[in-house]
């Protein structure tokens, strides 16, 4: 006998959500665990409640659903499928590499689809008795295409069981060890992201952030101090006291932006 599907959905509208449990309603397999009005109550639902599967809004004010998945802790992470109001252009970004995702307003057929591949994405994962794979980064390189152009104003972080919301202006550095990327703000907190550097950096305004080295990017505007170190490398010292090493390819270009008057 086939297990329910154990469901959550997240969407800020309320019609829209409605319309979406309405039709989830209408399956037999399908368990609603819980309804989520944003991406922080979302973030958290998932991880206490442990759905099978999450049907998140691509937009959500806040958090949206991009940045809910970065957000949950990996051990958590239901299978996603994206719901957007954007035209097909946008969502073909989705094809090759999300689990699925369903365009607005929402069809039953096309429903009933995605309900059935995740049932077999289940199923086949339990037979070869491991969890099912998220595939969480092209998942999250899909919708980041997705999105489109336009620069994060904010990075939600977590700190312990609450989700910061970051303005960029106070991030001071960004820095990558091995698989984890910290980042380091103006008055010297620490966050660690679940997001890879160089997806962080491709959301950033270049005019204010500075690639630096393979590892660390700053922001330009709270470099205070530029000293020369032996091989004609770049020590960055930035507003916050926290200093960085600019590679030797970096420390080249960075003197022309840096050094020109």
């Amino acid at each position: 006998m086939t297990s329910p599907l154990r469901v959550l959905v997240a969407d800020d509208e309320r019609p829209a959500r409605s319309f979406l449990t309405a039709l989830l309603r209408q399956h037999a397999e399908v368990t609603i665990v819980g309804e989520a009005a944003d991406g922080s109550s979302a973030v958290r639902m998932i991880e206490e409640l442990r759905p099978d599967v999450a049907f998140l809004d691509l937009q959500m004010p806040e958090l949206d659903g991009l940045e809910v998945v970065r957000l949950v802790k990996p051990a958590a992470m239901p299978l996603i499928v994206f719901v957007t109001a954007y035209d097909e252009y946008a969502v073909r970004a989705f094809k090759a590499n999300a689990v699925d995702y369903l365009l607005k307003p929402v069809e039953p057929a096309r429903l009933a689809a995605t309900l059935r591949r995740l049932q077999e994405r289940l199923e086949g994962d339990s037979v070869r008795g491991r969890p099912a794979a998220r595939e969480e980064s092209p998942v999250l390189t899909a919708a980041a295409a997705a999105v489109g152009p336009g620069y994060l104003r904010r990075l939600p972080v977590r700190h312990h069981d609450d989700i910061v919301l970051l303005p960029v202006a106070r991030i001071a550095a960004i820095e990558a060890d091995d698989e984890v990327v910290r980042v380091t703000t103006a008055a010297n907190e620490r966050f660690v992201v679940n997001v890879r550097l160089k997806d962080l950096e491709a959301r950033l305004d270049p005019a204010r952030f500075l690639r630096i080295s393979r590892s660390a990017i700053c922001n330009g505007e709270l470099i205070v101090r530029v000293s020369t170190l032996p091989g004609g490398l770049l020590q960055l010292t930035l507003a916050n006291g926290l200093r960085l090493t600019a590679s030797r390819i970096r420390s080249r270009e960075l003197r022309d932006v840096l050094l020109e008057l």
